[in-house]
């Protein structure tokens, strides 16, 4: 039937509520950059969580999942599930050091770690390539996902549609700044969630499917209902559940879920005064991230393998749609528009241009601090006024989108953007986990890692573009045999990680380390402790300097891993709980749910030993 009139009045009633809550709460945003950028450090710990969660939760993100399920079934969901553990260490070992940094942006961590130029050069190199470049390559992902939906669902001509959002976005974020973007994202994110659970209850309980236990037992679906790959497949077993489970959640930096923490995830994290609020705000992130929202979206994934088993029925139900467009990840949008019903459709359609205006808003603030405090006020007009600096921050986020929305009309898939993302990173992780806890890494470990990465993806995505015909078939020339593509990604991935890995370390011990005076200066304030920083301790106190002075500096890192562990096993039961709940397997779930609660209370248990200021 497509949107009628009483889903384009909710959609403008939506609008219009959103617009309400940017100005109201725009108040003070323009008075100083920390104001626009970091709220004035004192938002509430849980605005900061849900607006964590909202930022991850973007309109590509429900697309990304039917991609997924679609192509690899429910188990392929662990290429992002495994990065729960790189929250969890974020909650428990990285967000206390974060808060006590009290630097604007995690850029600026640099010239507080490093020293030298290199460490100026370093700061203001990733305020572009972060802040810019790959910003607007992420955002393009969020706007992609858009254009399809506008394309299927709202039946108007995508392009006009996602300029009028865009100005809509900018309107509240470049007036309120980061804090206006927090309350939005409370709005927001709550008006997702109830669209996706809506869209999913109503797709069971449509004739077409008629039910979980009739969706369920599907003949379409015998092979995407697992929730852990089968092991006699052992090309994906590894590749989707091995390897992210061992490897990928330490060794790849992914926006939302870099080892240590950055990005989006810090800046809320330094808008808070107290290092248990921002712990306690990046523990909501993971338990909503990874334990409330996955479910709907899979639901309604696995539906559309039975309404469109495949691409060319999508393409014969939309021949309007650009064939370049129809892609696993549309099928989402595709199920919204033959399930929903007028007036719920106008709901959910507003559910999911929420989520999308959440994440642009949040990262188009963050990568205007970027380009603000780590390159404007530093290299650029190291005497800006802060008005000055709010203002370009608002010229740049201007900027930021209109880039954005001129790469999202290159793109083509979400799942496309996710595996280039893991490789661009694969391998930089580790670096960003130790440079908090041993002394010997410097500017250029962290420099050569992040160009080994990009050199090394560049290589393997260009041998792969000359083989495109074996591709298509499914394998693909390796020495002198062919291989399956799931190896070959296998083999690509830890390949880029170990090569990675090898440069970064040997350009360690190749050059010289950060002077002793910074070094010193930056365990003093952090108060990292540990054996990684036992040269500086022994070689300062062999100088008459004591650095080792109360409580707040014993090493605690033991604990917070204990926290990690403990953590992860009970978000990770809620997951699986709910997971055999919906199939019906009711007493795996109930254990589920035992194990869930004893994990809990372990992990309170540990985490009040933990060194919290």
């Amino acid at each position: 039937m497509g949107f009628q009139i009483i889903d384009w009045g909710i959609l403008i009633l939506f609008f219009v509520l959103l617009l309400l809550v940017g100005y109201f709460s725009s108040r003070n945003a323009g008075k100083n950059s920390t104001n626009f950028f970091l709220s004035g450090r004192n938002m509430p710990w849980w605005v900061l969580g849900i607006s964590m969660v909202a930022t991850t939760f973007a309109n590509d993100t429900p697309t990304l999942v039917t991609d997924m399920v679609r192509s690899g079934g429910v188990a392929s969901n662990w290429l992002w599930w495994a990065f729960l553990l790189t929250g969890m260490m974020t909650v428990f070992l990285y967000a206390k050091l974060w808060n006590r940094s009290r630097v604007m942006t995690d850029n600026e961590f640099y010239e507080i770690r490093y020293s030298g130029k290199t460490a100026s050069f370093l700061r203001g190199f990733r305020s572009i390539y972060l802040g810019f470049f790959f910003n607007v390559f992420v955002i393009a992902g969020s706007s992609l996902a858009f254009l399809k939906m506008a394309g299927v669902i709202l039946d108007i001509k995508p392009i006009p549609a996602l300029v009028i959002s865009s100005i809509i976005i900018l309107f509240y974020s470049t007036l309120g700044g980061l804090k206006a973007i927090l309350w939005t994202d409370v709005f927001q994110f709550s008006f997702a969630m109830v669209g996706a659970i809506l869209a999913a209850i109503v797709v069971v309980r449509s004739p077409e499917i008629n039910g979980l236990d009739n969706l369920l037992a599907h003949p379409n679906l015998t092979d995407k209902l697992n929730l852990v790959p089968s092991i006699s497949q052992p090309d994906i077993f590894l590749g989707i559940f091995l390897i992210p489970l061992a490897v990928q959640w330490w060794a790849v930096w992914y926006p939302g879920a870099e080892p240590g923490g950055g990005g989006h995830v810090v800046q809320r994290m330094l808008s808070q005064k107290y290092e248990n609020h921002s712990i306690g705000a990046t523990f909501m992130f993971n338990l909503f991230h990874y334990a409330l929202r996955p479910w709907p979206w899979i639901i309604v994934a696995l539906a559309s393998l039975i309404i469109f088993p495949d691409l060319e029925s999508m393409r014969v139900a939309f021949p309007g749609v650009n064939s370049y467009y129809v892609q696993d990840d549309l099928a989402y949008y595709a199920m919204l528009m033959k399930m929903m019903p007028p007036g719920l459709l106008g709901i959910i359609v507003a559910s999911l241009i929420a989520a999308y205006m959440s994440t642009v808003a949040s990262l188009l603030n963050w990568g205007s601090s970027y380009l603000v405090n780590d390159f404007y006020g530093r290299f650029w007009n190291k005497n800006a006024t802060e008005r000055q600096k709010v203002v370009f921050g608002r010229l740049s986020t201007v900027m930021l989108m209109v880039f954005s929305v001129l790469f999202a009309l290159v793109l083509q898939s979400a799942l496309q953007l996710f595996n280039y993302t893991l490789m661009i990173g694969a391998g930089t992780g580790l670096i960003y986990l130790l440079r908090w806890f041993w002394w010997r890494i410097n500017a250029f470990s962290e420099l050569s890692a992040m160009i080994s990465a990009v050199i090394f993806s560049l290589c393997f995505i260009i041998y792969e573009n000359t083989m495109h015909v074996q591709m298509e078939n499914g394998y693909i020339p390796f020495f002198d045999n062919e291989i399956s593509l799931s190896y070959w990604n296998i083999i690509k991935f830890i390949s880029i990680v170990l090569l990675t890995t090898l440069s970064w370390i040997t350009v360690t011990f190749l050059t010289n380390p950060v002077d002793d005076d910074v070094l010193r200066k930056f365990y003093c304030k952090i108060r990292p402790g540990g054996p990684g920083w036992r040269h500086v301790v022994q070689k300062s106190a062999a100088e008459g300097i004591v650095l080792t002075k109360d409580k707040s500096m014993q090493w605690d890192v033991p604990t917070g891993l204990l926290c990690m562990f403990f953590g992860s096993i009970s978000i990770y039961s809620i997951l699986f709980a709910t997971g055999h709940l919906l199939y019906g397997t009711y007493g795996t779930g109930f254990w589920m749910l035992i194990i869930s609660l004893i994990s809990t209370i372990l992990l309170i248990y540990f985490w009040r030993k933990l060194v919290i200021n």
